[in-house]
């Protein structure tokens, strides 16, 4: 109804006014006055309120610290209508009243817009005689006492507010309790001298007004407005100077920069629990969008994860409540941190959950791997190769060639590990996992030699981790050395893969015989189907070198082809090296 009311006054109303001012005919021209604020931080935040659905809204400087919100201007008996009508519906106080523009001083609303309302037009028949232009004269400054006075009248929240500006403009460290003690005082103080006043540690209303000017600066060139998401059941304020709408994706909107400035914001929607929003907590980290670097926390109704990066910074904030999982993630370049601060405290702040979610996301195919979550690229390793499991603590066997030069080594994409022994000679590395793993299956190696043209496997990740698990290769020992005659190599009769390199070769029975390795043939293409795997025996000099004991196998009965590559796959796991 406030809708509809206000649609027919623009529509009546608006060309009159319009009119009168083009045409100079309205010599009596008045305001509706609404509401008076006390502070021009609370005045500026009731005018973008009543803004929403009415037309005609001003805000004024009504002296003595006091701010005014007007309608207007209208004839006097357009006034009189709006009044009553305004009145009738609840849509402004009932102590509103008509004022005359003569009661107001500097125009502050709309934004961009400091003149003072427009004087009524000049009797035509009797002009006025010519008389200089006068420059427009500011308000006086108020004096301790006056400033002390209009002080007292602030809110608890806009006393709050000034001290979380002068928090932010770094003269306040103390508590946002909106008591102005000692300490918020002394802000007050260092801020004045700051600023060129007189340090009384008692701001005026002017110097209140360019602190939170100050403060609010930082944001007006983003275009920050409500943004009301029915579908996705959110209310947040966003910088859409900035970032546009682009789609609903479950579990996410997405809002994508809208010019050259790299800014994107995703509103996250869906239903679910605590599990739904853990395996969402370790989704998000898994993105490229979020650097691996940066504080993150859990616990029971949400979860905070922030990401730096050299080049972005994004921060992602998540709550749970009644079985909704409702939150934000924003992403921002990295170096414009007071923009991103100020930002992420109006996020927060006008975040506001709406009934309903976004329909659940959908769970991927076991044992594919997801390269895209609802749109969003998944971070990916700079090269991935395969590794097995050699002690109960998950210690890893791999090639040298798989973790040189990395700055970041994991185990299956989550487990961090470190290198405990190299061996460049032979092209072995051991991996020694940060926290200890609990591997199904832990390679048991063979001492002897199995007969030339024996059946092998070999596992290995051949597609670098685009498939969910290792893949198993059957083939032959072809030879006992390698093309040279190196006694601690075997050659094998069966196709590998660049990501097959590190994984284990086995007999029949399951038993390890070696690693699979990079043969290096200068200038000489090898046939397809010819691999190299490092002998036990080379192996395990590197793993008692590294303080890990072998385990022995005992020469069983082969397996059939599925056991053999369950115990194959089980033992396998995926090396990632990152920058």
């Amino acid at each position: 109804m406030r809708l509809v009311t206000a649609l027919c006054f623009m529509i009546f109303i608006l060309p009159l006014s319009a009119f009168a001012q083009e045409t100079g005919a309205a010599p009596g021209q008045v305001w509706v006055q609404i509401e008076a604020k006390p502070s021009l931080a609370e005045a500026r935040a009731s005018a973008r309120l009543y803004a929403r659905d009415l037309p005609d809204v001003n805000g004024f400087s009504v002296g003595r610290g006091w701010f005014g919100i007007a309608l207007g201007p209208y004839r006097e008996d357009e006034a009189e209508r709006v009044l009553e009508v305004y009145r009738r519906e609840g849509v402004i106080a009932p102590d509103s009243y008509i004022a005359q523009s003569s009661d107001y001083g500097q125009r502050f609303w709309p934004q961009g817009e400091t003149s003072a309302p427009a004087a009524p037009a000049a009797d035509p028949e009797n002009p006025p005689a010519e008389t200089p232009a006068a420059a427009p004269q500011p308000e006086p400054e108020e004096t301790l006492r006056e400033a002390r006075a209009s002080e007292s009248r602030l809110s608890r929240e806009a006393r709050a507010e000034l001290q979380v500006a002068l928090q932010w403009a770094g003269f306040y460290d103390g508590v946002i309790d909106a008591a102005f003690g000692p300490g918020t005082r002394g802000a007050m103080a260092r801020w004045q001298r700051q600023n060129g006043a007189e340090p009384t540690g008692v701001l005026t209303t002017r110097q209140r007004a360019a602190l939170l000017g100050q403060y609010n600066a930082v944001l007006d060139d983003l275009g920050l407005e409500t943004v009301r998401d029915t579908k996705a059941g959110i209310e947040i304020d966003l910088p859409l100077g900035v970032v546009e709408f682009t789609r609903h994706e479950s579990p996410f909107a997405h809002y994508r920069a809208s010019g050259d400035f790299p800014a994107q914001v995703l509103l996250i929607s869906q239903p679910g629990d605590r599990t739904t929003m853990t395996a969402l907590y370790d989704i998000m980290q898994s993105l490229e969008i979020v650097p691996e670097s940066g504080p993150r926390a859990l616990d029971r109704d949400g979860f905070t994860l922030t990401g730096e990066g050299q080049e972005m910074v994004s921060h992602t904030r998540v709550w749970l409540r009644d079985r909704e999982i409702k939150g934000f993630t924003l992403v921002w370049p990295a170096g414009d941190e007071a923009r991103r601060a100020r930002l992420l405290e109006e996020m927060e702040d006008s975040f506001t959950p709406l009934p309903g979610t976004l329909e659940a996301i959908a769970a991927p195919a076991q044992g594919q791997r997801v390269d895209l979550v609802a749109g969003l690229d998944v971070r990916r390793p700079d090269r991935s190769r395969s590794g097995f499991f050699v002690d109960a603590r998950g210690t890893v066997l791999t090639t040298a060639e798989a973790v040189r030069g990395c700055g970041r080594i994991t185990l299956d994409e989550t487990a961090q590990a470190d290198i405990a022994h190299l061996d460049e000679a032979l092209g072995v590395a051991v991996l020694r996992p940060r926290e200890t793993l609990a591997p199904a299956v832990v390679a048991q190696f063979r001492n002897d030699m199995p007969a030339v043209l024996s059946r092998v496997a070999m596992a290995g990740y051949s597609y670098e981790g685009l498939l969910g698990a290792p893949t198993v290769t059957f083939g032959q020992l072809a030879a006992l050395e390698g093309l040279d005659g190196e006694p601690y190599l075997k050659r094998l009769a069966l196709t590998a893969r660049v990501g097959d390199a590190g994984g284990p070769v086995l007999d029949g029975g399951g038993a390890v015989l070696g690693m699979l390795v990079p043969y290096d043939t200068a200038d000489r293409n090898l046939p397809e189907g010819v691999s190299f795997a490092a002998t036990n025996g080379a192996l395990r000099a590197v793993l008692e070198a590294s303080g890990v004991t072998p385990r022995d196998a005992t020469v069983g009965t082969d397996l059939s082809g599925e056991a053999l590559t369950d115990r194959a796959g089980a033992m396998t796991v995926l090396v990632g090296c990152w920058e």
